[in-house]
């Protein structure tokens, strides 16, 4: 049995298609799940849109206990786990990053006693090794996009969700914090009126009390005849990423899964940040974000502030590859090798 931990259900998505090739190798798969109060009817929804094979945990006190009685031969994690040092000799443990953006949790996350780590590409890998020489970590790429580049994803029915075929599609995909949301104009699907427009933000946005006011904006964005809100139920943006011409968004794993797939990103400069970010402690900020925010910067086309973001996005439209060489080179540097293949990698090493 191998068995994958879901702390959130925006992890399934990065572990579907691992499992999938698992599976094909008559491998028994187990998802262990964390009730939760504000994701449960969400979690319900997906485990049983999907068929998974469950067993549902309230906290990680209760998984490790799971972990101990069944002893898997693998646990791979979406982030770090506090007891990973406990299931050394009874468990293998894998880790699969949730997300490939400039955060400087995807570095740090590695602190942690997880045995294997699974990255994408080689400049991540070798920045990896050098800050952690003890660890292993393995080159596989990233499994989320596989089922995009093999063609199994055939994206959204945009007609059926109300919206106009023949206009080009935009896809909105903040992060919850820092944000964009909140400094974008309130009527500012009305000014994109040429365009379909796709809202999929982090599913804290819409789900946290923290987040209130996003969930305000995005549900008044929603009223708009051009617009279709992804509820939260719908975990897995890879259908958003195909059926999208364009991707607006911040500083997000989405905006680099996008650029993976050689599409042309807008990156907003423009955010709102808690006071206690902003000033003097704007250092809280640096340290949420890596060097990697400023490295691959060129990845996108900028809109330093709301004002530019049309304009922005109207360029892109009209001359998509005007990106292409920075996508091609940063994609390697950092989600590897985009070919379809990263599940049988991932699943070749579990397996052997």
């Amino acid at each position: 049995m191998i068995c994958f931990d879901v702390l959130h259900p925006y992890y399934l998505p990065q572990y579907f298609p691992v499992a999938a090739e698992l599976k094909k190798r008559s491998v028994s798969v187990t998802y262990v799940i964390y009730k939760s109060v504000d994701q449960q009817s969400v979690l319900e929804s997906l485990v049983s849109k999907h068929q998974l094979n469950v067993v549902w945990v309230n906290d990680e006190v209760e998984a490790l206990e799971f972990y101990l009685l069944n002893k898997p031969k693998w646990i791979v994690f979406g982030n770090a786990f506090a007891s990973a040092s406990r299931l050394k000799g009874i468990s293998q443990t894998a880790l699969m990053q949730h997300g490939v953006g400039p955060k400087s949790v995807y570095y740090t996350v590695s602190k942690g006693d997880i045995e294997v780590r699974f990255v994408e590409g080689q400049y991540r890998l070798k920045r990896l090794q050098n800050m952690f020489p003890e660890k292993v970590f393995i080159d596989t790429g990233y499994a989320k996009l596989d089922p995009i580049i093999q063609g199994d994803e055939p994206g959204l029915d945009l007609a059926s969700l109300g919206l106009d075929t023949r206009k080009k599609t935009l896809l909105y995909a903040p992060t919850f914090y820092p944000s964009s949301i909140e400094a974008m104009a309130k009527n500012w699907p009305a000014e994109f009126s040429e365009y379909n427009i796709l809202l999929k933000p982090h599913y804290f946005s819409l789900s946290k009390l923290n987040y209130k006011k996003q969930k305000a904006l995005l549900t008044h964005w929603a009223s708009f005849d051009n617009v279709y809100l992804a509820p939260a139920e719908e975990a897995n943006l890879l259908p958003f990423m195909v059926s999208a011409d364009v991707l607006i968004s911040d500083a997000s794993s989405a905006l680099f899964e996008f650029a993976a797939l050689n599409k042309p990103v807008v990156w907003c400069d423009f955010y709102h940040l808690r006071w206690s970010y902003r000033g003097i402690f704007k250092f809280r900020f640096k340290n949420r974000v890596d060097q990697d925010l400023y490295r691959y910067a060129d990845i996108a086309a900028h809109a330093k502030t709301y004002k530019q973001l049309k304009q922005v996005v109207d360029q892109q439209i009209a001359d998509p590859e005007l990106f292409a060489p920075q996508r091609t080179q940063y994609t390697a540097e950092l989600v590897g090798v985009v070919d379809g293949l990263c599940s049988q990698r991932i699943a070749d090493y579990l397996l052997s």
